[in-house]
Formats: C-alpha cells, sequence, structure tokens
C-alpha cells in the first residue's frame, strides 16, 4: 500500500447530524457529552504474592448531553419538555442522535435511553449583539446505545 486509501473508506465529518426526541426531529447546533464509562472495581485478597490489586468492571456510568439550538418563532419544543417535570415524574422520552453520510443516511446512532431533560438555559441578550439566540438543554439518561447501521 502506497499511503493512498482502500476502499475509499474516509472518516465521517461532524458537522451533519440529526437528533429525534420522542419520534420528533429537533435541529440542534451542538451535541456534547456522548459518553459512557465503567467504574473500575479494585480488589486484592490478603494472601496474593502481588501486591497490586486486581481491576475489575464494575457498573456502568453516563454523564448528561448538552444540546444547543437557535430560537425559532413559536417554538418551545424544550420548555414544554422541561415543564413537565411534576413531583418526581417526567415524560421520559427516547433521544437518537445519528451521525450522517453525504446522503443523510445515519452511519452512527446514539440512543440515549430514559432522557429527560434536567436544566433548559435561554439566550444571553445583549444589545449591539450580532449573534443568533441559543437556548440549551441539559439531557440525563440512564443508557446509552451506540450502533453503525
Amino acid at each position: 500500500m502506497t499511503g493512498e486509501v482502500q476502499n475509499n473508506i474516509w472518516p465521517l465529518p461532524k458537522f451533519y447530524f440529526s437528533v429525534t426526541i420522542g419520534g420528533n426531529t429537533v435541529s440542534f447546533q451542538e451535541v456534547t457529552g456522548l459518553d459512557s464509562e465503567a467504574r473500575p472495581i479494585e480488589y486484592r485478597h490478603g494472601d496474593s504474592p502481588s501486591f497490586y490489586p486486581i481491576k475489575m468492571p464494575g457498573l456502568g456510568k453516563v454523564g448528561n448531553v448538552t444540546m444547543r439550538k437557535g430560537i425559532f418563532v413559536n417554538d418551545a419544543t424544550l420548555w414544554n419538555w422541561f415543564n413537565q417535570i411534576k413531583m418526581n415524574t417526567i415524560a421520559r422520552q427516547a433521544v437518537v442522535i445519528n451521525l450522517l453520510d453525504e446522503t443523510g443516511t445515519p452511519k452512527m446512532v446514539w440512543t440515549l435511553n430514559n432522557a429527560w431533560p434536567t436544566k433548559v438555559t435561554g439566550t444571553d441578550l445583549k444589545s449591539e449583539g450580532n449573534e443568533v439566540a441559543v437556548e440549551s438543554v441539559e439531557i440525563a439518561y440512564e443508557t446509552l446505545t451506540i450502533s453503525a447501521p
């Protein structure tokens, strides 16, 4: 091989993606925090000849995902979902994030299971600003599923 890419396989750019919340597509500008980890369990028995503990995978842990989008006229989707929180109840949704190829076909899919908004932040306001008004939502979820269809 002389440095050329085999079979025209290229890394996917990260700027073409879609987000679906509970079956409804919502256009976001940015998605951050798609991470999952296994916390290690350390153990060493007293008569072990090794003076180091062994490490085993323990409980999984996921962080919150933050998504940012422009504020559009008559669009209160995130606020409406957030306002459903009442006395420890919330309409939990599946949030699906698709990384798309040039034809719009999903190539990587992240699914946030049993997701709900923990924080919604409105835009900052500035009389001399020249930016688009952007709101953000922080989403908690229980498990993360990753697939490459």
